[in-house]
């Protein structure tokens, strides 16, 4: 549903209480406050939106700093509010969330982006996450599971409801031709940023990295940013993505 009676930087974004700088790619935090989690949101839906504010604002460090009502406000509202994850729609009337997504994660210290939706064919989800969303989930989870996803991808994990996860790793599979480019790819790394790499596509988190692979948590974030580098990738989406083509997790 469009909204009426706006547009351009249309996002009734709501007063920021934090100046201070972006978080980086894959969750890295500035020195503002740590503990909370500033978030704006994206749908053409304004009920959809007041019903997500009304969820998300306060809940367990989470700030929503801003909204907009289409693809093409977000860089408008980013440029006002400080903000650590996009919640974004798919399906808005002027610009996409795929598209939308690209242009959020080309930005300097961009924020994750976490797309919100009820659509789940594998050519917008592997879009989305090819263009740099950090996860992919469906507007039925129960409000606890929205709540945590928002707070993981601030801190840079991957985010899959379990139903896009099956879904991908069927899509990755059955796309055979795939697999030997993903594997050359993935030549590019060490032996112990390959055995990282790995870990990410089973989606775990720094410490249970470090746990399976006997490494201190910084020597894990260490590893993980020169996996990105090396594999030219944004996000440990994209990582898993790339593990699953291999046919290594």
């Amino acid at each position: 549903m469009n909204e009426q009676g706006g547009h351009g930087a249309d996002a009734r974004a709501s007063e920021s209480r934090d100046d201070g700088p972006d978080r980086g790619h894959d969750g890295g935090s500035g020195p503002g406050d740590a503990a909370r989690t500033r978030l704006v949101i994206v749908d053409d839906d304004a009920l959809v939106r007041a019903g997500l504010r009304l969820m998300l604002d306060g809940a367990h460090g989470i700030e929503v700093v801003g909204e907009a009502a289409d693809g093409a406000d977000v860089t408008a509202v980013l440029d006002a509010h400080p903000t650590d994850v996009v919640l974004m729609d798919l399906r808005m009337p002027r610009v996409d969330g795929i598209e939308a997504t690209r242009r959020v994660r080309s930005r300097a210290g961009a924020p994750a982006v976490v797309v919100l939706t009820t659509f789940d064919s594998d050519e917008e989800v592997v879009g989305a996450l090819h263009a740099g969303a950090s996860g992919y989930l469906l507007k039925d989870m129960p409000p606890e599971r929205i709540v945590a996803a928002v707070r993981a991808a601030a801190v840079g994990e991957p985010v899959l409801s379990p139903e896009i996860a099956r879904r991908l790793m069927t899509s990755v599979a059955d796309a055979g031709g795939e697999r030997d480019r993903a594997r050359a790819a993935l030549d590019a790394l060490t032996g112990r940023e390959r055995d990282v790499a790995v870990e990410l596509g089973r989606g775990a988190a720094n410490a249970e990295i470090a746990a399976a692979l006997f490494l201190s948590v910084p020597t894990v974030k260490a590893h993980v940013s020169n996996v990105l580098l090396k594999l030219g990738l944004e996000n440990r989406t994209q990582v898993a993505l790339l593990v699953h083509a291999a046919g290594l997790d």
